[in-house]
């Protein structure tokens, strides 16, 4: 439980930081995702990073079973999947980020589950049990 709620306490501030950043700067993701779809070898790096993130998560956790927890083990594996498409289809993320990117509703609408995720983990991982 100790690992648990210490990942929860790195991925839910990091997430409720992300989701509160989409919906403060909503009105400049359009320029933001055109910037990033011109340039795929930013994608490509940031899927370096991801899969790094992702594949310590796993490594040090990897649980399927005991409630709230499996939340922190599907993120991290959807962290390696997000990493590896990133990495080996960088202008098809290209191509999803100047999609998405045209207007500012879908990155509020997106910001919702950071935010709901973030606050979720922090309850946990700072909450006594």
């Amino acid at each position: 439980m100790a690992t648990t709620k210490m990942i929860a306490g790195l991925m839910g501030p990091t997430l409720l930081a992300i989701g509160l950043a989409m919906l403060i700067n909503a009105d400049h993701f359009p320029e933001m995702a055109k910037q990033i779809s011109n340039d795929p070898g930013l994608i490509f790096v940031s899927g370096i990073l991801l899969l790094v993130a992702g594949l310590a998560i796993v490594r040090a956790h990897n649980v399927w079973s005991g409630g709230w927890r499996v939340v922190v083990t599907v993120l991290g594996w959807l962290a390696v999947i997000g990493g590896i498409l990133r990495m080996f289809l960088p202008f098809w993320a290209a191509s999803i980020a100047a999609t998405l990117g045209q207007s500012s509703t879908p990155v509020r609408i997106g910001a919702l589950l950071p935010l709901l995720l973030g606050g979720f983990l922090t309850y946990k991982a700072f909450s006594t049990d």
